[in-house]
């Protein structure tokens, strides 16, 4: 039953997933953006924890609706609690992932980490919160890409949870912002330019931001420097 466990978790978030975003679209935002809101108004507690528990199944099942949700998060809720929901349900999501691979695949993981050479082990177990935030401040590397390689790697749920967080947060105010403004681009039938977050403007400062949580990890590994 332990074996089976991660498995069924799978299936319940699969369920889930096809039942919550099931003809998620531009369009289907777009012609159903006002009976959302009016819904939203009349149930705000319940509304929020249904789009938290959509975007837990989108990031648990690796869906491809991720932006759009994040999008969408922002034209509901608003820039601010639609990237605070964004961050938490991904959060949750990713972790469950996770947790999931570790259980299912653990032994599998354990006996071919010894390909990963020595040195790079000890630096992922000092340096991972660093190294797991950089990845995640660049939206450059697929969400689901970067879950995966946190699990082959061991990196450690008390230093995963934090570093997803953290490094989710700035993309995914981006996106909420687009959201919170693009109810009139719908109503005129025209689609969100999501492109803006690989702009100069937006992704230089996410870089340099990539940059800064490296430095510690960068500085250890100096010549004479202190572990």
């Amino acid at each position: 039953m332990r074996r089976l466990l991660p498995f069924l978790v799978l299936v319940v978030l699969a369920a889930a997933g096809f039942i919550l975003l099931r003809g998620l679209s531009w369009d289907s935002l777009a012609r159903h953006q006002g009976q959302l809101a009016d819904w939203i108004g009349v149930h705000p507690v319940g509304s929020a924890l249904l789009f938290v528990a959509a975007y837990i199944a989108t990031a648990a099942l690796s869906l491809p609706q991720g932006a759009l949700l994040t999008v969408a998060g922002g034209l509901l809720f608003g820039s601010v609690l639609g990237c605070a929901l964004t961050v938490t349900g991904a959060t949750i999501g990713a972790s469950i992932l996770l947790v999931i691979v570790r259980s299912a695949f653990g032994q599998t993981l354990d006996r071919h980490r010894h390909r990963i050479p020595e040195q790079i082990q000890t630096r992922l177990s000092r340096d991972g919160f660093s190294y797991l935030l950089a990845l995640r401040l660049l939206p450059l590397f697929p969400f689901w890409v970067v879950n995966l390689a946190a699990a082959v790697a061991g990196i450690r749920l008390a230093v995963f949870v934090p570093a997803t967080l953290l490094g989710i947060a700035p993309a995914s105010f981006v996106l909420s912002s687009i959201g919170a403004g693009v109810g009139t681009i719908l109503a005129q039938g025209r689609t969100p330019d999501l492109s803006v977050l690989f702009s100069a403007r937006i992704l230089l400062p996410l870089i340099g931001l990539a940059i800064l949580s490296l430095l510690p990890a960068l500085l250890r590994r100096r010549p004479g420097a202190h572990a």
